[in-house]
C-alpha cells in the first residue's frame, strides 16, 4: 500500500483527526447545574462585565482558529474550502502535539476577501488567535492586513510567516557555516508569493541589503510590466542596482538562493554562476527547484528543502505551535516582526556552534525543546514590546 492509500485508509477509520472532550463533571444534578444551568449564569455575567475575564472562564485562553477558504491547499491549489478540512484538521493536530495548544478547524466557503474578514472578526471573541491557512496570493496580504486593524488578539498567516521565520533560522546557520555575514550576501528569491515575499521582509529585518525577487516575468525592480501591487511595494525595497532579466540572468554572484516556485528552475550552471560557497533553499515541493545532490555536486555549501526525506527541512513545525503557546501564554494582542525574529533567533539557537554542517543546520522538529524555547524567546520580547496583556 502506498502512501497515498494508506493516509486515504487512515483518515476513513479515524473519521476526523481531532476531537472535543469534556474538562468539566455533568455526571449527575449537583455537577450539572455548576457546569450548566443554573450555575453558568454568573460567568457569563462576571464576562459581560469585561470581555477580557473570558481568558479565564473559558477555554479561549488556550484555543486558536486555524481558518481558511481553501483557495491555496497544500500544493493542490483552489480546491475549496470543504476539501481544505482534513489539511486544516492536521494543522490543529500539530498545534496540539507540538505546543499543547487547542485548535479548531474553520473553513470559509467564500473567496471573497470583504465576507472572509468579516466573518472571522465576527467570531475572533471566541478565540485566543487566529492561524490563516492555504488562503491564495495576493489576497491573502489583504486579509491579514484587515484582520490585524479590526482584531485584538495575534493573526498569523503561517504560509508567510511561518516560512520566514524558519527561512531565517536556517539562513542564520548557514551564513555562520559559510563565514558570510548577512548584510553582505546578495539573496535571491525566486518565486514572489505569500511564503516568498513574507520571508524577504523579514531577510531585509534580519539587515540582508542585495536581495532580488524574481517571478514568472523575471526580476521585480521598478518598471517592469507584469507586477502586481504587492510587487510594487517590494520593487520599491529590493534590487538596490535595478537588475533585470530571467532568474538565471540575476542569479550570477549571488550567495544565497531561496526558491518557493516551480520545480526544477534551477540548473547546475546557475549554481556554478554563483558566489563561492552558496546557500540553497530548494522548497518547491514535492520536487524542489533543484535537488539537493545536484545542487552539492555544483559547488553548493548548505542545501534546504520542504521535504522530510532530506536534511535541512524548513518545516513550519518548527514555528508556529511554540510561537502561539508564547503569545496564548501572556496575552499578546499581536505577532510583529520582532516576535517573529526571536523564534528564529530560538529555533537557530538550538543547534549549536560545534553541531552546525552542511545537513545540520536546523534542530529536529521533533526535538521537544523547540516549542518550548520558541515561546519563552516569544513571550520574553512580547513583553518587552508592551504588547503582553498578562
Amino acid at each position: 500500500m502506498d502512501i497515498k492509500e494508506a493516509a486515504l485508509q487512515a483518515h476513513l477509520k479515524w473519521r476526523g483527526k481531532i476531537r472535543i472532550e469534556p474538562n468539566a463533571p455533568a455526571g449527575n444534578a449537583e455537577e450539572l447545574a455548576v457546569a450548566y444551568t443554573p450555575g453558568v449564569a454568573e460567568p457569563c455575567l462576571e464576562i459581560q462585565k469585561d470581555e477580557l475575564k473570558s481568558y479565564d472562564l473559558t477555554r479561549r485562553w488556550n484555543m486558536v482558529a486555524v481558518i481558511t477558504d481553501g483557495s491555496a491547499v497544500l500544493g493542490l491549489g483552489d480546491i475549496g474550502a470543504v476539501a481544505g478540512m482534513p489539511v486544516m484538521e492536521g494543522k490543529c493536530l500539530l498545534f496540539k502535539e507540538f505546543a499543547d495548544v487547542d485548535a479548531f478547524p474553520l473553513c470559509i466557503k467564500s473567496n471573497d476577501i470583504d465576507e472572509i474578514v468579516r466573518t472571522v472578526e465576527l467570531i475572533s471573541g471566541s478565540f485566543g488567535g487566529i492561524n490563516l491557512e492555504d488562503i491564495s496570493a495576493p489576497r491573502c496580504f489583504e486579509i491579514e492586513r484587515r484582520l490585524k486593524q479590526c482584531c485584538d488578539i495575534p493573526i498569523f498567516h503561517d504560509d508567510q510567516h511561518g516560512t520566514a521565520v524558519i527561512a531565517v533560522a536556517a539562513l542564520k546557520n548557514a551564513l555562520k557555516l559559510t563565514g558570510k555575514k548577512i548584510e553582505d550576501v546578495k539573496i535571491i528569491i525566486n518565486g514572489a508569493g505569500a511564503a516568498g515575499i513574507a520571508s524577504g521582509r523579514l531577510f531585509l529585518a534580519c539587515g540582508a541589503k542585495n536581495l532580488i525577487f524574481v517571478d514568472r516575468f523575471g526580476a521585480i525592480a521598478p518598471g517592469v510590466e507584469g507586477m502586481n501591487s504587492e510587487h510594487e511595494l517590494l520593487a520599491q525595497i529590493t534590487n538596490p542596482n535595478h537588475e533585470t532579466g530571467s532568474l538565471a540572468d540575476v542569479i550570477r554572484g549571488a550567495d544565497v538562493f531561496m526558491g518557493v516556485s516551480k520545480p526544477k528552475l534551477l540548473t547546475q550552471d546557475m549554481v556554478r554562476s554563483m558566489n563561492k560557497n552558496p546557500i540553497m533553499f530548494a522548497m518547491a515541493n514535492p520536487t524542489p527547484e533543484i535537488l539537493p545532490e545536484e545542487a552539492y555536486a555544483a559547488g553548493a555549501a548548505v542545501v534546504g528543502t520542504g521535504r522530510s526525506d532530506y536534511p535541512n527541512q524548513i518545516n513550519n513545525v518548527l514555528a508556529f505551535p511554540g510561537i502561539f503557546r508564547g503569545v496564548l501564554d501572556c496575552r499578546a494582542s499581536e505577532i510583529n516582526d520582532e516576535m517573529k525574529l526571536a523564534a528564529a533567533d530560538a529555533i537557530a539557537s538550538l543547534v549549536t556552534d560545534e553541531d552546525i554542517a552542511n545537513k545540520t543546520i536546523l534542530p529536529s522538529p521533533f526535538d521537544p525543546r523547540v516549542a518550548q524555547t520558541v515561546a519563552e524567546h516569544v513571550k520574553a520580547c512580547a513583553i518587552k514590546c508592551g504588547i503582553a496583556r498578562i
